[in-house]
């Protein structure tokens, strides 16, 4: 998927018009149009603010991962990233138990 896809399928869930999203981002709709038919590429400048107006990581805006993280998850995992080694070993130790919790009940469940 092209990043002009990917802005035009956020944008749309997100319920947001070309205009709307330009004005989000200091820019036109018609040039968000640009973006979404690929005809132009924005800058760097332009995907973050994108991003920023989207929810979402600057790495799926421009199709480097297909794991979609909004600004929620994202600022969890950054302030799991803050807390000293100990602390956030224990975090991540106990979100280790609740998954494979979660595919075991999902594994039986079938």
């Amino acid at each position: 998927m092209t990043i002009g896809e990917h802005i035009m399928l956020l944008r749309k869930q997100k319920g947001l018009s070309q205009a709307d999203l330009g004005k989000a981002i200091g820019t036109s709709g018609d040039i968000v149009g640009r973006y979404e038919r690929n005809i132009m590429s924005p800058s760097i400048e332009v995907i973050i603010k994108m991003a920023d107006a989207l929810e979402i990581s600057i790495d799926y805006l421009v199709g480097k991962t297909t794991l979609q993280l909004d600004k929620v998850t994202l600022d969890r995992l950054e302030e799991i990233g803050k807390l000293n080694d100990d602390a956030r070993q224990y975090i991540l130790n106990h979100l280790d138990l609740m998954i494979r919790d979660f595919k075991t009940k999902k594994a039986y469940a079938r």
